[in-house]
């Protein structure tokens, strides 16, 4: 009898081992699962008025900044939003290697579902983008947005939100506050809190957020993300309304090593020219012109130019961020700003509104959901030669210095908390607020 229950010990306890590692594989393709479809839409979608959980802690370096910064009072979202901004990116597990020279891609939306569907769509065909980190930065958090961004299993991925976005905030600065001023109301017949613009307009929260957005975007990414804040080399960036084409990428890479010799004055380059109703010359030629604003890359030695004149961007009475570039920061440089890019756009612009007004207006950038764009064979490989020459446009069309602006941007508020976001990574620049007064 001995004898016959020494095996049917060991086959009881091969079978307790067995489903010991049955249970703990399931648990682990549980929790894989978890984080790659539903992270951050369970994080965020609770109540708003319940208690913050403390369990995953901001770190130090971001705690510090926001106690010495003038920063609004963030509410429940806005604390939730900035813990977010520190999770990894998704499907490292399916691409848990990136080349060290490749080029990361920052994409920036706000509220416009169909148009993402169509970038990111296009962003599957390009090749090489399993190659890259793509980090999307939402200007306030929609649901729907965030689902399509959550679907994307073609490259590793990040999402960053905006915490301090206008959207954030339905019942006060940066959002509308119940003693805001309007329109041109008098600050002292109507006893409201503001300042106008140079037009006598006051702030539109709505509005300011495009400045805001991608000033926040830019820094954080630079000096906040650990992702990015390494990085020497370049970064993309592109906005939701951006078809990007299938040989985008390897013309990126092909343009960021010919950069130093076709063109050591060029800052940057870009996917399309900065006419954005034109597809190219078609001609032989690298050309050199004003940097554009669709598909535009630079490297740290740029955005470091670019952050010593924060003053100057939060100060310019103007909302749109790359007119603010154009009129007061880019002619501080002292010489023109040139961008390389090749003969044929590799991107095209194909947004009929504004980047903010969104899903908010009736029949608003709607186009029965579906964008032509014509993609050839050409589109498909790299078409740009190294030995090619360069023809520069010398003469630079478009917003120069000396352009008033636009006005949108009076209020001090906004003036402080861009210049907040310029400095909540570099706490020991941080000037005296009469700076922004």
């Amino acid at each position: 009898m001995a004898s016959n229950k020494k095996p049917r010990i060991k086959y009881a306890a091969l079978r307790r081992f067995l489903a010991v590692v049955l249970i703990t594989l399931l648990g682990v393709f549980l929790l894989i699962f978890l984080l790659r479809t539903n992270s951050i839409s369970s994080f965020v979608d609770g109540p708003q008025d319940e208690e913050v959980d403390e369990g995953y802690k901001l770190n130090d370096s971001y705690s510090h900044y926001r106690q010495i910064l003038n920063l609004p009072k963030q509410n429940k979202l806005s604390i939730r939003l900035d813990k977010l901004n520190q999770m990894p990116p998704r499907n490292i597990d399916l691409y848990p290697n990136l080349p060290k020279d490749h080029i990361t891609i920052v994409l920036y939306v706000h509220n416009r579902p169909q148009y993402l569907r169509v970038v990111v769509q296009s962003l599957s065909q390009v090749v090489g983008i399993s190659e890259t980190l793509l980090i999307v930065s939402h200007d306030g958090y929609f649901e729907e947005m965030n689902k399509i961004v959550e679907g994307i299993e073609f490259c590793q991925v990040k999402q960053i939100f905006a915490s301090y976005s206008p959207h954030v905030f339905p019942n006060s600065f940066p959002g509308i506050s119940a003693t805001d001023c309007k329109d041109k109301d008098d600050p002292r017949k109507k006893h409201c809190e503001g300042n106008p613009d140079q037009y006598g307009n006051h702030r539109s929260p709505k509005i300011v957020s495009l400045k805001h957005h991608w000033w926040w975007m830019m820094n954080t990414v630079w000096d906040g993300l650990e992702e990015t804040r390494g990085h020497s080399g370049h970064i993309l960036f592109i906005e939701e309304d951006h078809f990007i084409f299938p040989n985008a990428y390897r013309s990126l890479q092909l343009l960021t090593a010919l950069k130093p010799k076709k063109c050591p004055d060029c800052y940057a380059v870009n996917l399309a020219p900065c006419d954005v109703n034109s597809k190219g010359e078609g001609w032989e030629n690298l050309i050199a012109e004003r940097m554009g604003n669709i598909g535009y890359a630079f490297n740290r030695t740029v955005w470091r130019k670019i952050h010593r004149k924060a003053t100057e961007f939060c100060s310019f009475d103007e909302y749109n961020w790359d007119i603010t570039m154009w009129a007061t920061v880019f002619p501080s440089f002292g010489r023109p700003v040139y961008t390389l890019r090749g003969p044929r756009t590799t991107a095209v612009h194909f947004g009929k509104c504004g980047l903010h007004q969104g899903q908010g207006e009736r029949g608003a950038c709607i186009d029965h959901g579906s964008v032509k764009i014509d993609v050839e064979d050409i589109d498909k490989v790299v078409n740009i030669k190294p030995e090619w020459g360069v023809h520069v446009f010398k003469k630079q069309p478009g917003y120069q210095a000396g352009f008033k602006g636009w006005g949108g941007w009076g209020d001090k508020r906004d003036r402080e908390l861009c210049l907040n976001f310029a400095y909540m990574y570099h706490l020991r620049d941080y000037p005296s607020p009469s700076a922004t007064s």
